[in-house]
């Protein structure tokens, strides 16, 4: 293992971690279910990040060998950096169902029943059991258009989401039934974005 030395940022000092981490011993190896506590997490606000920083847990779930699930209730079919990089992933199972982006929604109908749709099979999906980490993308989006009930969904979470599962869900216009019911919620304000100033979306940052 190589050497790695950690700044403790109260005296500037260095840490050595020589042999302190190894994921493969029994005291840093994925702990049995029955000894994990599942959270819910909520990523939410007008900022950007919220699906991002949701991604970046995905791969620290799925290299500490964790069985993920992603599903995308608002983005397309295109391929994104992300849903690339899950392909690289045995344990990452991804699913991009929405119709695309709806900011300003022409069909609410086709957009209500699609979600729908999509809650039906996240449902399924969760109550398998097969997953570690499941991430709800969009989904708070969904509540926000009344889609789908935040009522309904922080009642399936008390009630059906197993105990070891952590399970994220973003997206601006959180519920306030789901913000109550989380264990964490991050809220991402938006100071300045490069859209404001005319610069389109960029490979590689927002896709």
């Amino acid at each position: 293992m190589p050497h790695i030395a950690t700044k403790n940022r109260a005296n500037d000092t260095f840490i050595s971690t020589d042999d302190e981490f190894d994921p493969q011993s029994d005291e840093h190896a994925m702990k049995a279910r029955d000894k994990r506590q599942g959270l819910t997490l909520v990523h939410t606000g007008d900022g950007k990040g919220k699906s991002s920083s949701a991604f970046g847990v995905v791969f620290r779930a799925a290299g500490s060998g964790f069985n993920v699930l992603v599903i995308q209730y608002i983005k397309g079919k295109w391929k994104t950096g992300e849903s690339r990089a899950a392909e690289k992933f045995d344990n990452i199972e991804w699913h991009s169902l929405g119709d695309g982006f709806t900011w300003d929604t022409q069909n609410p109908e086709q957009d209500r029943k699609t979600s729908r749709d999509i809650w039906e099979f996240s449902k399924e999906k969760i109550r398998s059991g097969n997953y570690d980490l499941v991430v709800l993308d969009e989904i708070n989006y969904c509540c926000g258009y009344d889609w789908i009930s935040g009522e309904e969904i922080a009642s399936f979470i008390q009630d059906e989401k197993p105990h070891w599962m952590h399970l994220i869900l973003t997206g601006r216009n959180a519920a306030p039934e789901v913000v109550t019911i989380a264990d964490t919620v991050t809220e991402m304000k938006m100071i300045k974005h490069a859209y404001s100033q005319g610069i389109k979306a960029q490979q590689g940052v927002e896709f």
